[in-house]
């Protein structure tokens, strides 16, 4: 079996605040192979944007990546190792700074961000930036590469591609700024594509455009997505292979159809749970309980526990890895207790809502941390364990 096009080991980055480390990724790890649109989903403040930006080392003060490993064809772009002193240090092999520039961002990775405008100068003209970038990486002239660029905002479906060449980002509608944004990421022909939400801030119809649009360039050119979203119904519709992130892990993995049709996580099921359904007629939509920890202070056990409707006593004491729960030929991994494979006796625990109601009359996961919230020496204690990591 041939190695993946990118695989991600154990990916873990922190950001050191006064209030506290923030584990804002906390070991994930997962693969894209070549051709395949592999999705990253979760709710705002889940780790998904640093995480991308991790991979290709885009991370800023006071974050800082601190463990893991990622691969890109075979190519060494984060790796640590320990020192006789004890302390991880970057791996002789690991890609230098000028050299992530020069042959990884751009021409081999490429990232489309959420908000056009932020991408896009406004003084200068769309052809303009959009040659100059094509010169930079593909080491083509001036005329050339600006052909080039009228081709490729024609593949995007910008009309009119000669004329709208002079225009400025201001001119362009989102949709359209966001399709110059694809037709910049993929001027150079590069394998993989990290797409960071690029749709969010469109409208529905819009939306519907560039998702078919995407479809359509990722057949022709066989490249390959990391799509990073919230929607559940973007998730269906483009990808082949989907990781669920929450607070910093990874929780649920598996081929986009075990997803949604057979999922394992209680995570999972809320999130598809809190989405109204075109098949079905219903007064409220079902929200997921309480609002995400935040990562400088993860409850103890199952970093969801503290809004799980299926949380028992054991899910405050174990922290569960990523597991196969499936047997089968597709793999299918999730971090759940519930799950025969973790062997903790979980149909024998006390449920959190039963022990609420007993110890204190009343459901105490309400505000979204309850049962597990972590005291003043736990986070010192923490703080210790963190210490010791590094």
């Amino acid at each position: 079996m041939s190695e993946p096009l990118l695989q991600v080991e154990d990916l873990k980055t922190r950001f050191y605040t006064e209030e506290g480390v923030v584990r804002a990724v906390d070991g994930i790890s997962f693969t894209v192979e070549e051709g395949e649109i592999v999705g990253l989903v979760g709710e705002s403040g889940a780790g998904k944007s640093v995480a991308v930006s991790s991979i290709l080392r885009l991370v800023e003060e006071p974050g800082e990546i601190v463990g893991g490993e990622v691969r890109f064809e075979g190519e060494l772009l984060v790796g640590f190792e320990e020192g006789p002193d004890g302390e991880l240090r970057q791996r002789d092999e690991m890609l230098s700074n000028a050299q992530m520039r020069k042959q990884i961002r751009g021409r081999e990775i490429a990232i489309i961000f959420q908000d056009p405008m932020e991408s896009l100068n406004p003084v200068f003209t769309v052809g303009g930036q959009l040659r100059e970038f094509i010169e930079l990486n593909r080491n083509m002239g001036e005329k050339a590469a600006e052909e080039e660029a009228i081709h490729m905002l024609r593949e995007v479906g910008i009309p009119e591609p000669e004329e709208r060449y002079d225009n400025y980002p201001h001119e362009f509608s989102g949709g359209m700024r966001q399709r110059v944004l694809i037709a910049m990421a993929l001027a150079c022909e590069p394998s993989l594509i990290i797409a960071d939400e690029p749709t969010t801030a469109l409208d529905v119809t819009v939306e519907g455009q560039i998702l078919e649009l995407v479809d359509d360039l990722q057949t022709e050119y066989e490249t390959s997505f990391v799509w990073v979203t919230h929607d559940m119904g973007v998730v269906a519709e483009i990808c082949d292979r989907v990781n669920v992130m929450y607070l910093g892990e990874i929780i649920e993995q598996a081929e986009v159809d075990d997803l949604f049709h057979d999922t394992k996580h209680p995570y999972t099921s809320a999130l598809l749970d809190s989405i109204p359904r075109p098949d079905e007629t219903v007064e409220n939509l079902d929200p997921i309980e309480g609002v995400m920890p935040e990562a400088i202070d993860p409850p103890r056990g199952c970093r969801f526990h503290t809004r799980c409707p299926d949380a028992r006593e054991i899910c405050t004491r174990v922290h569960p890895d990523l597991r196969e729960v499936v047997d089968g030929d597709r793999p299918h991994r999730a971090a759940c207790v519930k799950h025969d494979v973790f062997d903790v006796d979980y149909d024998a625990s006390e449920p959190l809502a039963e022990k609420g109601r007993r110890e204190f009359g009343s459901d105490i996961r309400t505000d979204g941390r309850g049962v597990g919230t972590r005291t003043a020496s736990d986070r010192t204690a923490d703080s210790q364990e963190v210490s010791d990591d590094e």
